[in-house]
């Protein structure tokens, strides 16, 4: 994706990642927003996952703090935005030296009960000359993420019925 001269910081990334998955709406939402269990369908990508804050409705919805990672790399990251089954949105807090990085995914589905997943996200990086960088990383990281949400939903993974690790 092009870059464009961001008002402040430097210019401003972009990544779109459009993939199916033969699971339901509901089923591909269900994994998503159970963000603090997403080590059970993200490893090895995603070792450890925890909700560090609860949000509107609990546990993922709006204001949801869930961590990715293990230490010295753990990632945080707030829910925005929450619309069951269809949309979610969220935003770094830490983790990666990027700013401003916001994310929406969108839920579409599709004949036959597949669905559409279109994930992507803007990003300003912290350490200037690494932008190019750092749209490949994350665009890689987050298919490979992506692909295994997709996967775990048409294989009928489920949400877990506890939430993933109490909140701090």
């Amino acid at each position: 994706m092009a870059t464009r001269a961001g008002e402040t910081g430097g210019p401003v990334y972009s990544y779109e990642l459009v993939l199916r998955s033969a699971a339901s709406v509901d089923a591909v939402f269900g994994l998503l927003a159970d963000g603090g269990n997403w080590a059970s369908w993200g490893r090895p990508l995603v070792p450890t996952s925890r909700w560090y804050r609860t949000g509107t409705p609990p546990p993922g919805g709006v204001g949801a703090i869930r961590e990715l990672g293990l230490r010295p790399v753990v990632s945080r990251e707030e829910i925005v935005e929450y619309a069951p089954p269809r949309r979610m949105a969220y935003r770094l807090l830490s983790g990666i030296p990027l700013r401003d990085y916001l994310a929406t995914v969108d839920l579409e589905p599709l004949p036959g009960g597949d669905t559409r997943i279109t994930w992507k996200a803007t990003f300003r990086p912290k350490i200037p000359g690494t932008g190019p960088f750092m749209r490949w990383f994350a665009r890689t990281f987050v298919g490979l993420l992506a692909r295994r949400l997709a996967a775990a939903a048409a294989a009928g993974v489920t949400p877990s019925a506890t939430p993933g690790g109490p909140p701090r």
